[in-house]
């Protein structure tokens, strides 16, 4: 009993003494974020925040959806939700677009010209997000029903496999414009639709003025007004 209620907070010390030693004479943020977004659409900027705050040091972790600030060494998230995350506060980032999109082989195997279309091709699901298929056709004004297919953990594996020709990937479309630009991905059709929720920046109740999160939330929002 005593091991399960110190182990928490041994692990807590343990991130923080490696913290300390990757930089001892700066501060330090452990920021959690979802693997798609980390990989495609933030890491590639963090030069500019390393060059801008040479004494901070950032340290990434992949957490795909919301957790428990008590119970972890994490200063700050970026997460895809509704502004409900018990124990944090939250600032806004952006929404985001979703798009259909398939391998060029489906699209010319299916001809898709309407919403209504895709429900007769094999559809990819996100665990993290089950219910999008649904809403994209409500908002397009599609009776979809209960729709089955595929699931992945992560919008990457969605995209490769929608690239290797398995179904249509609902992406969003900032972090895949690359490979639709280049036609690996196609949209399956012109339609696009907003997602009910947006990504935050989220952070234990009480920390938000610890000085690294003060510079990395202040560099973030002017990285998305940028983007906007």
């Amino acid at each position: 009993i005593y091991v399960r209620e110190i182990r928490d907070a041994l692990r807590k010390i343990s991130a923080a003494s490696l913290s300390l030693r990757a930089s001892p004479f700066g501060g330090t943020l452990a920021l959690a974020v979802p693997p798609s977004f980390g990989a495609r659409w933030l890491a590639g900027r963090l030069p500019a925040f390393h060059a801008r705050h040479p004494e901070l040091r950032l340290h990434l972790f992949t957490r795909p959806g919301m957790f428990d600030f008590r119970l972890e060494a994490i200063d700050a998230a970026i997460h895809f939700c509704a502004p409900d995350w018990q124990g944090a506060e939250l600032l806004r980032l952006c929404g985001e677009v979703l798009v259909p999109v398939c391998a060029p082989a489906m699209k010319a195997e299916y001809g898709f010209g309407a919403p209504a279309d895709l429900l007769r091709a094999p559809l990819l699901h996100l665990a993290t997000r089950p219910d999008a298929w649904e809403r994209w056709f409500e908002a397009n004004g599609v009776e979809a029903g209960t729709i089955h297919g595929m699931l992945f953990d992560q919008f990457l594996t969605a995209a490769e496999a929608a690239a290797a020709g398995l179904g249509l990937a609902l992406l969003p479309e900032f972090l895949f414009a690359e490979e639709m630009a280049n036609g690996r991905l196609l949209r399956a059709v012109e339609q696009r639709t907003p997602s009910v929720g947006a990504y935050h920046l989220a952070w234990p109740s009480g920390r938000g003025d610890y000085p690294p999160l003060r510079a990395f939330r202040a560099w973030l929002l002017e990285e998305m007004a940028e983007r906007d």
